[in-house]
């Protein structure tokens, strides 16, 4: 069973902005931290930022400022506002969910995974 889908990539001119969404079905006002990652073609995975159970939200220092993560409980929902929008941040963008209360940068911390969503910014 999928846990996390998310939605909202798109198209975008440099400078632009879009709402990345995640639905989560799982547990996620109980889940150690929620984050999202993005993977450009022909380079590695990056993390763009987490968020903690308690709220406490970390970013990536080359993300600060025009990244946002935002988790509404309520709806189940994590999503990623994306500002100021460069052609370097064409990226297939991911959200996931720690496996229990790890270490963020541990291997294996992330056992959850959406399938991304695509966001391509054009110059």
């Amino acid at each position: 069973q999928v846990r996390l889908l998310e939605s909202g990539g798109g198209s975008v001119q440099s400078g632009g902005s879009l709402t990345a969404s995640c639905a989560d079905s799982g547990d996620m006002d109980r889940t150690y931290c929620m984050g999202w990652f993005r993977q450009a073609p022909g380079k590695e995975r990056e993390r763009i930022g987490l968020i903690y159970i308690d709220g406490k939200l970390v970013y990536e220092d080359s993300m600060k400022g025009r990244f946002a993560i935002i988790q509404d409980n309520a709806k189940k929902m994590l999503y990623l506002k994306m500002t100021s929008l460069k052609p370097e941040d064409t990226a297939i963008y991911y959200c996931a969910a720690c496996d229990g209360q790890v270490e963020p940068s541990a291997d294996g911390a992330w056992g959850f995974w959406g399938q991304g969503t695509q966001v391509t910014v054009s110059s």
